[in-house]
């Protein structure tokens, strides 16, 4: 059974033809058509998400896996802006979407038609291209090349694009065949790079001080690889990010546990004469500051897309891919001029500082931070580990992960909308047993995430239940105000009731021994994922945050 509406048959027969066989639907009338091809093609997979809002980060949780273009499908009207977080999380993260939109023909926009907005071009910021389909059958090129534009853009460049689909009444028709297109096939040129290797070579030779500093980054072995020289090397220091998925022991891998407390004169010291960065957003607010305000003489950022000038002193946009980049420049440099003390003054600020921090959280109270030492340590090996933004990422990068983990946070934006759908989407594409550690407002404020039949038994939800937006005490300004509630929007709830009514295992934890006894069953086999709900006390988890920065 397919939609007799030909548009719709085209649509569905081009995510086919270029392999996108994935597709996020959620309910609704103007998109039937969509929905009925979709549903009933034997070479694609569909899921059935209400919330649009939590739909795409759902899927987007799947590309993030996949690194492949997954649609999303839904009806006309306001369902389609609550895709807009998703789409700004993707465009910024480079992850594949393809948002189809059902809407309406254009005579019935703006004249007083239920369910009808200004679709076209809605997501112009936020999007790498918008392809508005139009039903007249004897345009059928034209939307031939607008699809296919589209699906090809996606693939190439990496983020969202947006297909619009207007559909007249009836919607509901079907026919037993689908009609066959002629589609132009892709052909993918790279661009010939011109980049010059000697004058390379020549600025990393001249440079005493290199500092390769690593966002966020897919786990990857071959990044890990061509690392390894430049791991051992006297002149140079990578700094990585707990998402960036990178492990050695020669790195600085909790950089604000290191440079917090450096001085004026720490931060000239260590300022580096190259500084080199891969890999998407970086977390660390305070690597920022240090970069921008001792700005190094030059600065390469590797990325085939996009030239990332973060810390102001860009002079180099390297689009190659990463390994091949660093793999051909550590042949062509001279290693006899790499006699230098910086790497080792790095490492030795690294271990005073992790045994200040030892020492801390030895005899620290039960808080914030001894919790997410706890959870932390007991995380399965192999296991995939996907965080919320806020407060709990940046506890997280305080801490030495398990390195058999890989980590995933949605840094595009940074924002806490819909971190447990992108966890949940991204679960249903591993084998790994899949840990979500979230804070309250987040995990409240995506609660529709649970709304979902895909939950795979073994995914495993940690809440850090602080009683409101714990951020906002700990980053200099809120508290100074008279407005602090607003800021931190203090709730006193519990999961308990969501976990049922969704139909998850729960328990909770109010206490270090509580903690530790839970989390002894909590990974293990289940007939139903599981919540764990962590109540820390939030009149003194700021206080011992500060405490702990000062120690070291």
């Amino acid at each position: 059974m397919y939609p007799k509406k030909e548009l719709a048959q085209l649509v569905v027969s081009a995510c086919n033809h270029y392999n996108v066989d994935t597709v996020v639907i959620s309910p609704g009338s103007r998109n039937a058509p969509l929905t009925i091809g979709f549903s009933n093609h034997p070479n694609i997979k569909t899921y059935s998400i209400v919330d649009e809002r939590c739909a795409a980060f759902f899927a987007m949780g799947i590309a993030q896996q996949t690194k492949k273009p997954v649609a999303l499908v839904c009806t006309s009207g306001s369902a389609l802006l609550n895709y807009h977080p998703a789409i700004a999380e993707a465009f910024y993260s480079k992850i594949p979407l393809l948002v189809i939109s059902a809407d309406r023909p254009k005579h019935l926009i703006d004249i007083g038609d239920g369910q009808t907005i200004r679709q076209e071009y809605v997501f112009n910021n936020h999007i790498l291209c918008s392809a508005n389909l139009s039903e007249d059958v004897e345009r059928i090129g034209e939307n031939i090349q607008l699809i296919s534009g589209a699906i090809k853009k996606a693939i190439e460049k990496k983020g969202p694009v947006h297909i619009n689909v207007p559909f007249d009444e009836p919607l509901y028709e079907t026919v037993e065949s689908i009609a066959e297109f002629d589609f132009p096939q892709f052909n993918y040129e790279e661009e010939i790079q011109n980049w010059q290797y000697d004058i390379a070579v020549n600025i990393w030779n001249a440079s005493k001080k290199v500092m390769i500093l690593v966002g966020e980054n897919f786990p990857s072995e071959k990044i890990n690889t061509c690392l390894e020289g430049y791991f051992n090397d006297e002149k140079v220091i990578v700094l990585t990010e707990t998402i960036s998925n990178i492990h050695h022991p020669n790195i600085i891998n909790s950089i604000d546990k290191v440079i917090t407390s450096f001085s004026e004169e720490d931060f000239e010291a260590f300022k580096p004469d190259l500084l080199i960065t891969f890999g998407g957003m970086v977390v660390s607010k305070r690597i920022k500051q240090f970069l921008r305000k001792y700005s190094p003489k030059g600065h390469w950022h590797i990325d085939k897309l996009k030239d990332m000038n973060t810390f102001f002193c860009l002079t180099g946009h390297i689009t190659l891919s990463t390994e091949e980049f660093l793999t051909e420049l550590y042949k062509r440099v001279n290693k006899e001029k790499n006699k230098s003390s910086y790497q080792k003054e790095w490492l030795e600020a690294k271990l005073s500082r992790n045994n200040s921090h030892k020492q801390f959280l030895e005899k620290v109270e039960y808080s914030d931070l001894k919790a997410c030492e706890t959870i932390l340590a007991s995380l399965p090996d192999n296991c995939q580990l996907q965080v919320s933004n806020s407060s709990v990422i940046r506890y997280t990068q305080l801490f030495d992960l398990n390195p058999s983990l890989k980590v995933f946070c949605n840094r595009g934006t940074s924002g806490i909308d819909g971190s447990t759908s992108t966890a949940i989407g991204a679960s249903i594409e591993v084998e790994e047993q899949t840990v979500f550690i979230t804070g309250d407002v987040s995990f409240y404020y995506d609660s529709n995430a649970l709304w979902n039949s895909y939950i795979p038994k073994s995914f495993r939800i940690i809440i850090l239940n602080n009683s409101g937006g714990g951020i906002f005490k700990i980053i200099p300004g809120p508290k100074s105000t008279n407005a602090l509630k607003y800021f931190e929007t203090p709730h006193g709830l519990t999961a308990e009731h969501l976990a049922k009514t969704y139909n998850f295992e729960y328990c909770s934890a109010r206490n270090i021994n509580e903690l530790n006894e839970n989390l002894i069953d909590f990974y293990k086999e289940s007939d139903k994922p599981k919540i764990l709900e962590v109540f820390t006390p939030s009149d003194i988890n700021d206080v011992i945050l500060k405490e702990y920065f000062k120690n070291l």
